[in-house]
């Protein structure tokens, strides 16, 4: 099926906390929905949204706000699962698996059970378990199971390169790889700026990135989650429009390279885990995931990266 501007794009929202209710509202800014359900085990509270976001359609672009139930997943194109608990200050978001994973035995069931054809993209943490855990559970092609992965981990990144280089971060080029968490990646050897690598960019144009600059904004990119809840307790903003990102790359059929987490077979040597690499995402889901060259060091790096995320879905299929 094709999105186009005569189809009505339908996503169900589950979860209607901060990060759900901010994606819609995300969502309804881009005009990327036409019919948006919040499905919510607090139906007052989910309610409460759907009224709120509808006020305020007057002033943005016409859509259906509704608060519902599982039943109204059966004609979603996308299914967005941000139910769950949010991390809480100095929380690993490893230390949320079982707490969520408990969620996720009961919400995933309910979806497949009214349609196996939607695309069903995971925002709650730790998101790279979550995907795999949603696969597994739901049993349908990989492709269809997205996680939001380290999609705003490589826009944190930009933001820091464009910042240090004075360069707008879209025109920087350069991903976050691996576990949405503290073993996540930068390819370095990969990062460019009008296709000249780092370390010659700033050599022809000033602005050199030695090993401690590179460290520095590696850590504060991995650390940028904790700092905002440190400060305001929860972050939502940012991982929504991350999420409307993915949303538009998926109703537009872009074709479009995210760095989203998905199962990953063969690659690197890895096989039966979830977590991010360069991926191609359009209409089908996740179309294909890309193979990046890396250096020996990285490779070992991405490999550490997943069996840490291995390690937790062993621990989860255990209890």
């Amino acid at each position: 099926m094709v999105f186009s501007t005569q189809h009505l794009v339908r996503i169900a929202i589950v979860g209607a906390g901060r990060v759900g209710a901010t994606c819609a509202y995300a969502l309804l800014l881009h005009n990327l929905v036409s019919e948006l359900v919040l499905i919510s085990a607090h139906r007052e509270h989910a309610e409460g949204e759907a009224m709120d976001l509808g006020h305020g359609m007057f002033f943005e672009h016409p859509a259906r706000i509704w608060s519902g139930d599982y039943p109204d997943c059966s004609d979603a194109d996308i299914i967005i699962i941000a139910a769950g608990a949010a991390q809480r200050p100095g929380e690993s978001r490893m230390d949320l698996l079982k707490r969520n994973a408990a969620i996720f035995q009961e919400v995933v069931p309910q979806i497949v059970r009214y349609t196996r054809q939607a695309i069903l993209l995971v925002v709650t943490n730790p998101v790279d378990v979550l995907t795999y855990f949603t696969w597994k559970i739901a049993g349908i092609p990989s492709g269809q199971v997205i996680g939001s992965g380290t999609v705003l981990d490589t826009a944190r990144l930009r933001y820091m390169l464009g910042q240090y280089f004075h360069i707008e971060p879209r025109s920087v080029h350069a991903y976050v790889i691996g576990e949405h968490g503290d073993t996540q990646v930068v390819p370095w050897s990969l990062a460019n700026i009008a296709g000249t690598r780092l370390a010659e960019y700033g050599k022809l144009n000033g602005g050199s990135l030695n090993e401690r600059a590179r460290i520095e904004i590696a850590n504060n990119t991995r650390s940028a989650a904790d700092e905002v809840i440190r400060r305001k307790g929860a972050t939502y903003y940012a991982i929504a429009a991350g999420v409307s990102r993915v949303v538009e790359a998926i109703t537009h059929d872009e074709n479009s390279v995210l760095t989203v987490s998905s199962l990953v077979q063969g690659m690197y040597g890895l096989s039966n885990v979830s977590l991010s690499l360069p991926s191609i995402v359009n209409r089908t889901g996740i179309a294909e995931v890309l193979e990046l060259p890396l250096t020996p060091s990285e490779c070992d790096a991405l490999q550490h990266s997943a069996r840490t995320i291995s390690a937790a879905i062993k621990l989860l299929d255990m209890s």
